[in-house]
């Protein structure tokens, strides 16, 4: 590489120079902190090949599934597109109790596509709470899972993969403001080992981070504006930190609570982040562009608690999809049409 001296003459072309490689870097750096999760529950949706080829065209680098889909895993291979691999809810009580299971599991969804297939981490679980009567049915086997889960991984000598749970707000017992965040005392006595072991093994903290749920929850006290990045100043004063909006907050809080249960160097990846477009009085194309966008432009600068720090960040999600249960919002979180027409015309690259 030729070496270029400069002269004192020379010192606001040095600056120009690097002030356009910081911005640069950044811009580098905003985009690849961006990942889409791939659902697939609607009976519309393109094959995994044109999935994985929509991801390319479009830019998409990182891809989240939540279940170990041969069909989407052969398609990945040689894409490029590095993964979060999700292991459902209903798998975790066996991997938790019978002798080789995790080891057949890793075989059959790690083992036979790597390293086509750039898996870098394993989601074990989802949105797995004590507390939470959908999902407390697991929780006794989540932590014995994502054990194994690791113990085969390293029994495969995969050992840059990395094994971790997806989590929500919900575990959290206090949230405002942020630097107060903390997990419930009903919640601690589970998630304080997850800790732990996230520790232990240099895991990142994976968090679903939904502030439309927040405001829809309370649209009487949190400002639309707060939860679409577009308040025009400051609307939380945390100390001497400021909270223009509440994706920030929200993830500061998380941070605050990792701090005060032993996980205080846990980097956290939010494993899901998105906007309805329907269904709701706030769910509108135009918020969900909005969001979205803003969403994009914002993760690559971190958070008041964590500044600097790009957050990897996963939109939920590719595709509209409408076998889903639940609210009607639930079947309109998609970037794009089961057409494949994008929505709202997001520039990944």
């Amino acid at each position: 590489m030729a070496m270029v001296m400069f002269s004192s003459k020379n010192k606001p072309l040095m600056a120009a120079i690097f002030l356009l490689l910081g911005l640069l870097m950044s811009t580098i750096t905003g985009i690849q902190s961006i990942g889409v999760c791939y659902g697939t529950l609607g009976d519309n949706l393109p094959s995994a090949p044109e999935v994985v080829q929509l991801y390319q065209s479009s830019g998409i680098n990182k891809m989240r599934i939540f279940d170990p889909n041969p069909a989407t895993l052969e398609a990945l291979r040689r894409s490029g597109i590095r993964l979060i691999l999700g292991v459902p809810n209903d798998n975790l009580q066996a991997l938790a109790s019978i002798p080789n299971a995790a080891t057949d599991w890793i075989q059959s969804n790690v083992l036979t596509y790597t390293p086509d297939v750039d898996i870098w981490c394993i989601a074990v679980g989802n949105e797995v709470s004590p507390t939470n009567d959908p999902t407390s049915q697991f929780a006794n086997y989540l932590l014995p899972a994502m054990k194994n889960i690791q113990s085969a991984l390293l029994a495969a000598g995969l050992t840059q993969i990395k094994v971790s749970t997806a989590s929500f707000s919900q575990l959290l017992g206090s949230s405002f403001p942020p630097s107060q965040g903390s997990f419930s005392d009903g919640v601690s006595s589970f998630i304080n080992p997850i800790i732990s072991f996230l520790v232990e093994n240099n895991s990142p903290f994976l968090a679903n981070v939904y502030p439309y749920f927040s405001y829809t929850g309370d649209s009487q006290n949190i400002p639309l504006p707060y939860a679409l990045f577009t308040a025009p100043g400051v609307v939380v004063q945390d100390g001497n930190l400021q909270y223009q909006n509440l994706f920030d907050a929200s993830l500061d809080a998380i941070y605050a609570a990792l701090e005060r249960s032993g996980g205080a160097n846990l980097q956290i990846v939010v494993s899901e982040s998105g906007w309805p477009s329907e269904g709701d009085p706030a769910a509108t194309v135009d918020n969900a562009r909005t969001y979205y966008s803003n969403l994009m432009n914002h993760v690559k600068g971190g958070t008041p608690r964590r500044p600097g720090q790009a957050v990897e960040t996963y939109l939920f999600a590719m595709f509209d999809e409408n076998q889903k249960g639940g609210l009607e919002t639930e079947r309109h979180f998609g970037l794009f049409s089961p057409s494949q027409q994008s929505k709202y015309q997001i520039a990944f690259n």
